[in-house]
């Protein structure tokens, strides 16, 4: 029993130091969890059509023209993924995998050097219940005029809601090439309407 009362002892006297130091030193300011950038436009995430549009808008513009960047942050998810499926050198594909950050990284030169337009083309829509997922067909221009665009394929974007609001929860796309063109019902495809939330 005494030894239990000492080991007591010694332990609330530690306590009692480890107190006293701390007290010695100034206040630390209290760590909190970076917060979700605000959606520079309010309606961005009302519906699914007003996501998809912004997230086309947000990186279409002219030569040098500086993007919205915080816009383009507040449609994704906490931990969403940008991944883009393109051939190897090998002639295997491979599957990319960028966070937000790093799709604004990687693509801040390009940006400023040359006119990047994307336009959605066509989309087919599926959603079950806050899930939704859109399958947009896109081109790509140089000018908003050009009478044709250097490059099309798909968007593959998965969306979710949290109760408030939508958020892009994942994005994949899948560019055409030599060997793949994009099909008849991807270029003239229906336009579903998406869940009600």
């Amino acid at each position: 029993m005494m030894k239990r009362w000492l080991r007591l002892g010694l332990a609330a006297a530690m306590a009692a130091a480890a107190g006293a130091a701390m007290a010695a030193q100034p206040p630390q300011p209290v760590q909190t969890a970076p917060a979700q950038p605000t959606v520079t436009k309010e309606a961005d995430g009302a519906s699914v059509d007003s996501i998809v549009a912004a997230l086309y808008d947000v990186i279409s513009g002219p030569a040098g023209a500086p993007r919205n960047w915080n816009r383009m942050r507040a449609l994704f998810a906490p931990d969403a993924r940008l991944m883009v499926i393109s051939p190897g050198r090998d002639g295997a594909f491979g599957l990319r995998a960028m966070t937000v950050e790093d799709y604004i990284s990687r693509n801040m030169s390009a940006f400023n050097t040359g006119g990047f337009y994307e336009r959605e083309i066509t989309r087919t829509t599926d959603s079950f219940g806050q899930l939704v997922h859109v399958f947009s067909s896109y081109e790509l221009l140089r000018s908003p005029n050009d009478p044709k665009p250097f490059m099309r394929g798909i968007n593959s974007i998965q969306l979710a809601h949290d109760g408030k609001r939508w958020w892009i929860a994942n994005l994949v796309w899948r560019a055409e090439d030599a060997g793949l063109a994009l099909p008849e019902r991807y270029l003239h495809g229906r336009q579903e309407p998406a869940s009600k939330l």
